[in-house]
């Protein structure tokens, strides 16, 4: 685990609102130079705490607004049977998300589709081709919100 100062903590926090902010527009915001900022955030794309700077997309003006929790019940719990799952999984576009859980399920999974037809056809021609399920179960979402940031 690296360790945030409140500095560091500020420079995310601007980062997650605007990651294409100049190093000169995010310095004079927290009120440092520009080259203690600029080795800060270097700093923290090293260390794995930035990953990656990405566009947040409108799903429903793109046609993607319907979310969809697929619960999944493998029949086989092995580690290589779960990391085939995930990898096949993920690769299907309309999958967001995917953790691997306890409880009644062996994994929920993050859909988003443009309707109930597209939900059909991923159902009919990619999850029923998938080796090593016994039964999933979908949730519908009527209304949501997501964060784009992580609040310190």
């Amino acid at each position: 685990m690296v360790k945030l100062d409140e500095t560091d903590k500020k420079i995310l926090g601007i980062l997650q609102e605007d990651g294409r902010i100049t190093t000169k527009v995010l310095a004079n915001r927290i009120h440092l130079s520009n080259t203690p900022v600029y080795e800060r955030v270097k700093k923290m794309e090293r260390s794995g705490v930035i990953k990656k700077y990405t566009a947040v997309l409108d799903r429903e003006i793109i046609g993607k607004g319907t979310t969809i929790f697929l619960m999944v019940s493998l029949l086989k719990h092995t580690k290589d049977v779960v990391a085939a799952f995930k990898k096949e999984v993920m690769s299907f576009p309309e999958v967001m998300e995917f953790y691997y859980i306890s409880g009644n399920y062996d994994a929920l999974v993050k859909l988003m589709v443009g309707d109930m037809t597209e939900f059909k056809t991923f159902i009919e021609e990619k999850l029923s081709k998938v080796d090593n399920i016994s039964q999933f179960h979908s949730t519908f979402a009527i209304s949501g919100e997501e964060k784009e940031a992580f609040e310190f």
